[in-house]
């Protein structure tokens, strides 16, 4: 009988799931950030609105977030390694099927129903069982596998460009397909890690095994609520930057410019940030909620850039989405950072599949309200400022997570506790001993 580590090993073949989540974060939430430079070709080739195009992205984003806790729930059966690379297969068929699509009704069942289940299937498995592999530097780690989504989008955008000016959309997606099949060999990289305090597969029914339990918990309810609006407004820019910098002016590479920039802002800071919260200077609940607030203002920035004229270069959105993305870039690693102090490292990885679950309904929101705003006024404009606002609704709930404001009585110690507990958030009470005795008092919170 194989023996349990006593705790995460906080490194080792870790990095090598790190390197595989990277890749796998590349190759979907990258992929599908890029996939807005295409949508104008597919509202031209089909005759259709903005909004009819935008529920491409938008049913590939839902799909893809609500069936995350299939994907957790067969990943706690049968384990993430095979799930995630039968998840590849169908995310490629998915882009195979679109390139012959006839009508737009195809692009919604190959690249939102198909290549969408197949994403949900990779995602939330890889980033749960990197959650596994590390204690103290599982911010860093999170972070650095997130920074595949930059990555690949600064690499994606000029290259989907240049396949749609070379060999039109179909060309293009046929070549995306092919790119996505490599999510298998990712999946082969995951090696499962048992850890003490595990329950055994069988004990868990299909509603535990989807972890729904979870959301008796206040503080992941809190958590849930505030995740729902900010994937409101979170994944517009994936949808509409690309199209939002050509309506201001720029052409078809510099909307693709724009698009890189922010995704260097967002690999840059996902890094940056998940060093940052390892450090345990501040609770990860309160750079949560910071950061979350400074993406919400991002997105108004982009929102209020103005038309360019003729001789202008874009430098205004590219500051803003530059802005925009160092500012979503650090969000990202803590919304995944903060759930083993939330639900313990044994629920992390059903924990991951809801979060995804939760943005989804933002995510199905979202876009096509953006799409609906630009018909209706012309421009992207009061498309940002709306979801914008939605982010910044949610940042304020954050503010109810443990530790997420300043704490009224003495200091409860550092943030980042023992690395055999596993978990980085303080609980909301806290035992501390008062200077006149041994008796313990319960720290307060504001």
């Amino acid at each position: 009988m194989t023996r349990k580590p006593a705790g995460p090993p906080d490194g080792g073949w870790g990095w090598v799931v790190a390197a595989s989540a990277f890749a796998v974060n590349g190759l979907s939430y990258g992929m599908l950030r890029s996939l807005g430079l295409a949508l104008p070709d597919f509202a031209e080739h089909f005759d259709r609105s903005t909004q009819d195009t935008a529920w491409v992205s938008a049913l590939a984003l839902a799909v893809q977030q609500a069936a995350s806790p299939v994907g957790s729930a067969l990943s706690t059966r049968w384990g993430a390694r095979p799930v995630v690379m039968f998840g590849g297969v169908l995310t490629s068929l998915g882009f195979v099927f679109s390139a012959f699509a006839r009508n737009l009704l195809h692009l919604y069942l190959g690249l939102g129903l198909l290549a969408g289940s197949g994403w949900a299937l990779v995602f939330a498995p890889a980033l749960g069982t990197l959650s596994r592999y590390f204690s103290r530097r599982r911010v860093l780690a999170v972070g650095l596998a997130l920074t595949g989504n930059g990555a690949a989008s600064l690499l994606l955008a000029p290259a989907l460009q240049l396949l749609l000016d070379t060999f039109g959309w179909r060309g293009a997606l046929l070549l995306l397909g092919a790119t996505t099949l490599h999510l298998t060999p990712c999946g082969a990289l995951l090696r499962p890690l048992a850890l003490p305090g595990d329950p055994p597969a069988s004990s868990r029914g299909p509603l535990g095994a989807l972890g729904l339990s979870l959301f008796t918990r206040p503080a992941f309810s809190v958590f849930a609520l505030g995740t729902a609006l900010v994937g409101c407004g979170y994944f517009v820019p994936y949808v509409h930057l690309a199209p939002h910098a050509l309506d201001r002016g720029l052409g078809g590479y510099g909307a693709a410019l724009v698009v890189a920039v922010a995704a260097v802002g967002d690999a840059v800071a996902r890094l940056v940030c998940g060093w940052l919260a390892d450090q345990g200077w501040v609770p990860l609940s309160r750079l949560l909620a910071v950061f979350g607030a400074l993406t919400g203002l991002g997105l108004l920035a982009v929102g209020l850039v103005p038309v360019l004229g003729s001789e202008g270069w874009g430098g205004p959105l590219l500051a803003a989405a530059g802005a925009y993305g160092l500012s979503a870039g650090s969000y990202a690693p803590l919304v995944f950072g903060v759930l083993p102090g939330l639900v313990g490292i044994g629920g992390v990885v059903q924990a991951t599949g809801l979060v995804m679950m939760l943005m989804s309904l933002g995510g199905l929101l979202g876009p096509p309200l953006s799409g609906f705003l630009r018909d209706e006024t012309g421009d992207f404009t009061a498309s940002f400022l709306t979801c914008g606002s939605f982010i910044l609704s949610g940042s304020f709930i954050y503010m109810g997570l443990p530790s997420a404001l300043p704490s009224c009585g003495p200091a409860s110690g550092p943030a980042t506790p023992p690395p055999e507990r596993g978990e980085l958030l303080p609980v909301p009470q806290v035992a501390l001993f008062s200077p006149r005795g041994p008796h313990p008092t319960l720290d307060t919170t504001c």
